[in-house]
């Protein structure tokens, strides 16, 4: 069995990525609070439960964001006796909670907007409430799209999870400014609570998105595209080799993979001949792939290899 290690540039490119991750964290943490700042005080001069449902959902991001980056420092931690597989499954738990958030956010929405729409709907400074909601729509539309952007390059989802929250937040703010618009232009107060309640429902679909991709992350869930791609790599390889392979396997850890499968040589192959090919396959697919890989191998020899196989499983019965 053979196992590889990062090669030198693999590693400089490996930080590379890391500290880009980083700095996407950190801008999202602070343009988080000052959105937080900008719709709380909207609210404020407006009473509006449209923008107080931007607002609540603005909280959610900047606890959900703060969670986020623990959970990336902690997914870059090495592996350690604890945790002999490193500490990758984090980023995983880390989209569920925010997932698991936006939906509390929603549901809190919903409930103020039908509490105000009982109580009685009283609305001032629209104008200025509206400009406010226009700023924060475009600063969180930029924001989202740079972070789905960074997590997608660097297969990393925590930053992904991150995004798509934020672009929601820009899509709840976009629904507040028609609100409001429709509002100043009918005159009619009750399309305020009305906008607030759709987009929370909308809110609900897209944290139920992110819990649904934590759950299958967790549950080790298939990953057609990425072992399309390993598998693409590993025929090239082998078949240029005139080996072959079987039991492949392969799990995403969040921000990397992890792959495990059986090398088939001739019977008279040599083991330093067999470990020699089977580092450069290895190193093949990691400087093929875009993302951080460890691959474990098997070495097996061709010959009698399903009559050997059929034997294990026979005792084992």
């Amino acid at each position: 069995m053979t196992e590889t290690a990062p090669s030198p540039s693999i590693a400089a490119r490996l930080e590379e990525s890391r500290a880009q991750q980083r700095f996407a964290i950190r801008v999202s943490l602070i343009v988080g609070f000052l959105m937080l700042i900008g719709k709380t005080y909207a609210y404020y001069i407006t009473g509006s439960a449209a923008i107080l449902s931007d607002a609540a959902e603005s909280v959610v991001h900047v606890v959900a964001v703060g969670f986020a980056a623990f959970s990336l420092w902690l997914s870059m931690q090495p592996a350690d006796d604890s945790h002999p597989y490193g500490h990758e499954k984090i980023a995983f738990f880390s989209a569920g909670t925010e997932g698991a958030m936006i939906v509390l956010a929603a549901i809190y929405i919903i409930y103020v907007s039908i509490q105000k729409w009982l109580q009685g709907l009283a609305l001032e400074n629209l104008t200025q409430g509206t400009l406010f909601t226009a700023a924060a729509t475009l600063i969180n539309a930029g924001l989202g799209g740079y972070l789905v952007w960074q997590g997608r390059r660097h297969k990393s989802i925590i930053l992904v999870a991150n995004g798509k929250h934020v672009l929601t937040d820009s899509w709840t703010s976009l629904g507040v400014i028609v609100s409001l618009v429709l509002v100043m232009w009918t005159g009619w107060l009750p399309f305020d609570p009305i906008v607030a309640i759709l987009l929370a429902l909308n809110i609900v679909w897209s944290g139920g998105k992110l819990i649904r991709q934590s759950v299958g992350g967790l549950m080790d869930e298939k990953d057609p595209v990425a072992e399309g791609a390993l598998k693409e790599v590993l025929d090239e390889e082998t078949t240029r080799r005139g080996l072959e392979y079987h039991e492949f396997r392969c799990r995403n850890t969040g921000t990397s993979l992890w792959v495990d499968l059986h090398l088939l040589f001739p019977k008279d192959t040599t083991i330093e001949t067999a470990h020699w090919q089977a580092t450069e396959i290895e190193g093949a697919v990691k400087l093929r792939m875009a993302v951080p890989i460890t691959i474990t191998t098997h070495l097996e020899p061709i010959e009698r290899h399903d009559e050997t196989h059929q034997t294990l499983k026979s005792a084992k019965d």
